[in-house]
């Protein structure tokens, strides 16, 4: 399974309104046989940038129709557990990640998934994550 990142989401959506492929779109390609998921997390920002922009209702049909088409994870009882194991050991470390970011990380965690994501800097710090880019 491979979850999907909001940056790399956003990326297609850009790419897509410019009706030119660029580079998330020639990574999408090459994951036609892959399980491909986003967790809750990444559609509560997907909408919260939906509701922030010009075209609000536009956006969350847009928004709407790409969730339709993954499957949403939700976090279940391995969840908290992997949260606080994460965010104790980059304390520890002396370093850190966005709240949202974590969430985002824990949830590939917990599904031992891989994360499609723009923002390596980031998602690099975390213990175990297997990160991919573009």
């Amino acid at each position: 399974m491979i979850h999907l990142d909001t940056s790399f989401l956003v990326d297609l959506f850009r790419e897509h309104a410019r009706a030119k492929d660029g580079p998330a779109h020639r990574l999408l390609d090459t994951l036609a046989d892959e399980e491909l998921a986003i967790c809750v997390h990444v559609a509560c920002e997907l909408h919260a940038g939906a509701d922030l922009s010009s075209a609000t209702a536009r956006e969350h049909a847009r928004v709407d129709t790409l969730c339709s088409t993954l499957e949403i994870v939700q976090t279940d009882e391995r969840f908290p557990r992997e949260y606080g194991r994460l965010l104790g050991e980059l304390r520890r470390r002396g370093e850190s990640i966005g709240t949202m970011d974590l969430l985002i990380a824990t949830a590939a965690r917990v599904d031992d998934a891989r994360l499609v994501t723009r923002n390596v800097r980031d998602f690099e710090r975390v213990p175990g994550l297997q990160v991919v880019s573009y």
